[in-house]
């Protein structure tokens, strides 16, 4: 088996996950783009990634390739929502089914843990049994289902969504 390494994302590592991603856009309904993305496109996209705070992206590299990556980002656009990140993960077809997702998604979660993060939510778009296999396996509980919400492929698509708790962040206040 080949050794399998996580780092953060590059720049110059935006083509490969392009590529990658660009194939659940065109053969499946796990994300809701219906054109592929390009490269002159995602300049802004990457910019929303650091070394350290909330929003991250993570990639997975065998033999100096790019075979998938996992990231954190922004869930919603106003203030009080900032300790809540979205996160998601996508690996090449032919690397799946070998706990690299796994891998990804923890070590995201634990560079999260240190950060002032106190949710992530995974948005599944279904059927996805082995992505609700693996946020399950790694801590995350179903807390909603948003019936027929996306529209690909001719026909409608539920999505659920999954939610984590994340470390160090401050405790909640309870309801006045």
């Amino acid at each position: 088996m080949t050794a399998t390494a996580i780092r953060p994302v590059r720049e110059s590592d935006v083509p490969r996950l392009l590529e990658i991603y660009n194939h659940y856009v065109a053969k499946t309904h796990i994300t809701f783009d219906v054109e592929p993305r390009l490269v002159s496109g995602r300049a802004a996209w990457h910019s929303q990634f650091a070394e350290y705070g909330r929003y991250r992206c993570l990639v997975a590299e065998e033999q100096g390739v790019v075979i998938g990556w996992a990231s954190s980002s922004r869930f919603k656009d106003r203030a009080a929502y900032d300790t809540s990140v979205e996160t998601t993960v996508y690996l090449s077809p032919s690397k799946t089914g070998r706990g690299i997702g796994s891998r990804l998604y923890e070590a995201l979660l634990a560079v999260l843990d240190g950060e002032d993060v106190h949710r992530a939510y995974g948005a599944i778009a279904l059927p996805n049994a082995a992505s609700i296999r693996l946020h399950e396996r790694i801590g995350f509980e179903r807390v909603a289902c948003y019936r027929e919400v996306g529209r690909k492929f001719g026909r409608f698509w539920d999505v659920v969504v999954y939610e984590r708790a994340i470390g160090k962040s401050l405790a909640s206040p309870g309801v006045p």
